[in-house]
């Protein structure tokens, strides 16, 4: 049975902060071909939403219901809520965190 996967509004901003500071670094050909092997990874989820690991630094304050994707340096994360895959935000992962998890999941 096939999920589907959303992108909550945050995510969405995400996936538009990104293109632009890509565009803006390395070209919109770049940045065109690293959001869509974003936007596949995130569309596998329909198939398999169980194959992302449980973000260590969520683990570590006790929520298991998140899981994560990456595409390095970029993290994808995201809920599986019954038949839904909604994606929460995907951001770079070198940044702390564990700060900014708590804040955007954590409000």
């Amino acid at each position: 049975m096939p999920y589907r996967v959303l992108f909550a509004e945050d995510a969405e901003r995400d996936i538009e902060d990104l293109y632009r500071f890509i565009a803006g670094r390395d070209g919109t050909e770049t940045a065109e071909r690293i959001l869509k092997e974003i936007e596949t990874a995130c569309a596998d989820l329909e198939e398999f939403p169980a194959r992302g690991n449980i973000p260590k630094e969520l683990e570590s304050i006790g929520l298991a219901e998140y899981r994560e994707l990456h595409h390095k340096p970029w993290r994808m994360i995201y809920r599986i809520m019954g038949t839904d895959v909604v994606v929460y935000c995907v951001v770079d992962g070198r940044r702390d965190m564990q700060t900014f998890l708590e804040r955007r999941l954590i409000r």
